[in-house]
């Protein structure tokens, strides 16, 4: 996690972690599935990661790795890890989302069981129907 404010409020900030961490926990294999169909539709030289912003409505989108690389810039390099992360990520055996969510970013990676291409395969939906899915799941199930 990356926070971006040095003064945190008890508003619970970290809820918003913990109920992301509940969201994937209970989805992983349509996300799994999500990964890959985006991965396999956009192409292997696409440069783009998936994304869950939760304001003002948990959203999917998508973090070109320019913007992540200047935004490294910004916060003095503090982004250094995940920019390794996202050089070594496997979409054929694990999933990398970045949750952004009150001036914080929280890396989620996991490893599904079975991989992402058979998540895809057994979910028998395409992108949009997956998106539209996990999204309205995200916002039933993600409170601010």
């Amino acid at each position: 996690m990356v926070m971006f404010d040095s003064i945190q409020s008890d508003r619970g900030e970290n809820n918003w972690r913990h109920q992301l961490n509940d969201f994937v926990k209970a989805n992983q294999q349509e996300l799994a599935a999500l990964a890959w169909g985006l991965f396999v539709e956009r192409g292997e030289n696409y440069e783009n990661t998936l994304g869950i912003d939760l304001e003002p409505t948990p959203h999917f989108v998508y973090c070109p790795r320019q913007a992540i690389e200047a935004l490294n810039d910004k916060v003095e390099n503090r982004l250094q890890e995940i920019l390794g992360i996202l050089d070594a990520h496997n979409p054929k055996q694990e999933v990398l989302l970045i949750g952004i969510g009150n001036a914080q970013l929280k890396l989620v990676q996991f490893e599904p069981e079975p991989p992402p291409p058979v998540c895809f395969e057994q979910a028998a939906a395409d992108v949009d129907t997956l998106l539209e899915r996990l999204e309205q799941r995200m916002c039933e199930q993600i409170k601010l």
